[in-house]
């Protein structure tokens, strides 16, 4: 909030002293209206409000010399721009500022389309200039907030599962099925995340010469939706068995809820190099605890294989190599050396977050 009013109050400063427009009202709102959007994204959103402005603007100029300032004229501005838009694949905002503009320029006329036009340009400028110079999104913590939502949500799924594997209740599985919904679109949110970061990496100067941990994160990151992809066919192959399985599927809940509890500790330090190493061993140790069941039979029905896989992607999202955690899985404990583990990706606000973290436990 404080970043908008101080974007609006100079867009208002450059419109009114150094362009010296009467009323220079949009300016300070096109500014507010650019970073009303969420971090990583507010950049875009200053672009695209320049553009639908435009359109908005070029479909009014096309429409007032045939039908004049008149009804006729304003309705159709208003509609070519929003298809125009619509065209070109923008978003909602783009068609809306087209909309907006083409019917203020046909209504007030004498100017006004040009002139919203230069204040659409200093507000989405200051606007840009907040986003991408002084303040810009700190890409690794964006991303580390959305996989500790997502690590969150599915921990939860787990949980739930963990509880119907031992009751063996049906009446659990319509909640499995909510929160499955809830999973799901914290890791479409997570994905949301991931393109906001790649973006961040490309438009603002900041962090051009800070790729690496970036790219890092966004790795583990993809990892952690191929985790999230093993938890909910893990919950859906749970809830799916019959009464017949019971003895077998409750075997396998405390693995289940041991694993679920390993992914809400990491929801709560994502970034903890002690806190991920912890998880992938106590990953490795479920996946000994299942091939132990087996006895050497080889035999692996689909729930103990899905729990199997959940281990796995975890290891891998707690910085195991991915080659590497299959092949740890499948090995016997006795040919395995010690578990490495590298320390993840960070940055200096990252690490400043996690002194201050330290230092009130």
């Amino acid at each position: 909030m404080l970043q908008q009013t101080a974007a609006a109050s100079t867009a208002w400063v450059i419109a009114k002293h150094m362009v010296h427009h009467r009323q220079p009202f949009f300016a300070p709102v096109a500014a507010v209206v650019a970073l009303n959007a969420s971090r990583g994204e507010r950049g875009t959103n200053a672009v695209r409000l320049v553009l639908g402005v435009i359109v908005g603007i070029l479909a009014a100029d096309l429409a007032i010399p045939v039908l004049h300032h008149g009804y006729g004229a304003l309705a159709v501005a208003a509609f070519v721009a929003m298809m125009v838009a619509l065209a070109l694949g923008s978003e909602r905002i783009v068609i809306a500022q087209a909309a907006v503009s083409a019917i203020l320029a046909v209504a007030v006329g004498g100017g006004a389309g040009p002139q919203r036009l230069v204040d659409a340009v200093i507000g989405s400028g200051v606007a840009l200039v907040f986003s991408q110079l002084v303040f810009p999104a700190e890409p690794v913590m964006l991303l580390r907030r959305a996989e500790s939502a997502a690590l969150a949500g599915i921990g939860s799924v787990l949980r739930l599962t963990a509880q119907a594997l031992e009751r063996n209740d049906d009446s659990l599985n319509d909640q499995v099925a909510q929160r499955l919904h809830s999973a799901r679109d914290l890791l479409m949110d997570l994905a949301q995340a991931r393109e906001s970061s790649r973006r961040i990496i490309r438009h603002s100067p900041v962090w051009w010469g800070r790729v690496t941990p970036i790219s890092c994160e966004r790795h583990n990151a993809e990892r952690l939706d191929l985790l999230g992809s093993s938890c909910l066919m893990l919950a859906r192959m749970a809830t799916a068995h019959r009464m017949d399985d019971s003895e077998e599927l409750a075997a396998s809940a405390p693995d289940v809820r041991e694993l679920a509890g390993e992914l809400e500790e990491l929801a709560r330090t994502p970034g903890d190099h002690e806190t991920r190493r912890r998880a992938a061993q106590r990953a490795l140790n479920v996946v000994h605890r299942l091939a132990a069941r087996e006895g050497g039979t080889g035999r692996t029905t689909a729930v103990p294989m899905a729990v199997r896989m959940v281990a796995t992607d975890l290891m891998a999202f707690a910085g195991v190599d991915a080659a590497r955690a299959v092949d740890i899985a499948r090995a016997a404990p006795e040919d395995l050396g010690e578990l490495s583990v590298p320390a993840p990706p960070s940055t200096l606000w990252t690490r400043l977050r996690e002194r201050r973290r330290d230092s009130h436990p």
